[in-house]
């Protein structure tokens, strides 16, 4: 809202402005100030409540957008299983915003979390973890735009494209060159809107407690917020088979389980790609909170089971104090740890990293 459109027009023409004589007023009657004051008092609340419905008829008309941000918090939860190497990175910046140069006008806090998996070695996902956001905050839009839903869909299509053609050209300058990839599963938050841009089989999903119901019930609903990249995916199968690729047992040639991923550069001419899927949510109060995590989680979870384990342990009666943290943040830490270690004690031979982020408002 311009500041200035409610102030009224001066009274005075333009010109020279002259000394005068004072001269004295006769003495106004309790009656005329009282009469005056009221008159004072109308015009002014008859000014707010213009200036009111002009806000409100702007806001209808979406120049205003009225947000109420939430309150996220990440937490993380690492654990190598059976393997001899970690291979997982992660990455949680609750507030990006002192990656970013500036801005769009109309967006208050850029939030970034992310969660990589890598195979046939740690660089390619270790190299997303430090590399992905840098290019992220270069690219993000800024200043005074239009459409900025669609600035920063292209602009994470175009960050994955980047990471990726910068780690293949580091890789192939390797001697051997470097064979790693490293699937990706990135949420990036600008204000209550979550854009989730994924490649390979790490996931994301949302726990929502939809309103009550006639038994006093509030119902659970768990939102997939990712898209999983199987070479037996019927759309991903054929992008592999007409760029010459094979499926065999599952796999890329019989040997790579997923068909999008940065590095592996030696199935890239087989149809591997890295172009992400980009999905997007807008955050309620209804909402819990974010889980991302490698598909070491979900080879022994469902999403369901995930979301309710989480929810068990936020619900339970006693948690133990920590000395800086609230009982909520206790909690969440303590679910965190607890999922990725029911991962691996129910047998998940693999690395497990699950980064959970709570939703408040």
């Amino acid at each position: 809202m311009d500041l200035f459109d409610d102030l009224p027009e001066p009274t005075q023409t333009s010109g020279p402005v002259s000394a005068a004589p004072v001269t004295a007023r006769p003495q106004s009657t309790k009656e005329e100030e009282e009469k005056e004051e009221k008159s004072v008092k109308r015009k002014r609340e008859d000014a707010e409540s213009c200036t009111d419905k002009r806000e409100e008829e702007k806001e209808e008309r979406g120049e205003i957008k009225k947000v109420c941000l939430p309150v996220l918090k990440g937490y993380v939860a690492a654990r190598r299983g059976e393997r001899e190497e970690m291979q997982d990175a992660h990455v949680l910046l609750p507030d990006m915003s002192s990656c970013l140069s500036a801005l769009p006008g109309q967006v208050t806090r850029v939030s970034y979390f992310a969660v990589f998996d890598g195979h046939g070695g740690a660089r390619a996902s270790r190299f997303a973890a430090e590399h992905l956001h840098h290019n992220l905050s270069k690219k993000f839009p800024s200043g005074d735009t239009e459409n900025v839903d669609k600035l920063i869909k292209k602009c994470l299509l175009d960050t994955f494209k980047q990471t990726d053609e910068d780690f293949l050209k580091k890789a192939s300058s390797q001697k051997p060159a470097w064979k790693d990839g490293s699937t990706a599963t990135c949420v990036l938050v600008v204000d209550d809107m979550v854009y989730v841009a994924n490649l390979g089989d790490s996931r994301a999903v949302l726990c929502r407690l939809e309103a009550a119901a006639a038994d006093g019930q509030r119902r659970l609903v768990t939102l997939a917020l990712s898209k999983e990249h199987n070479p037996t995916m019927y759309e991903e199968r054929m992008r592999i088979q007409r760029a010459g690729g094979t499926v065999r047992d599952g796999r890329v040639l019989g040997v790579l389980e997923v068909s999008r991923s940065f590095g592996d550069g030696q199935y890239k001419r087989c149809g591997v790609i890295s172009s992400p899927d980009l999905r997007r949510c807008q955050l309620t109060a209804n909402d819990r909170f974010i889980i991302l995590a490698c598909d070491g989680l979900f080879k022994v979870f469902s999403a369901d089971e995930a979301v309710k384990f989480v929810l068990n342990i936020l619900q339970e009666g006693s948690v133990e104090q920590r000395a800086g943290l609230t009982e909520e943040e206790v909690r969440f830490e303590a679910a965190c740890q607890q999922l990725a270690s029911e991962a691996v004690r129910r047998g998940c031979a693999d690395n497990v990293t699950v980064i959970l982020v709570s939703v408040g408002f």
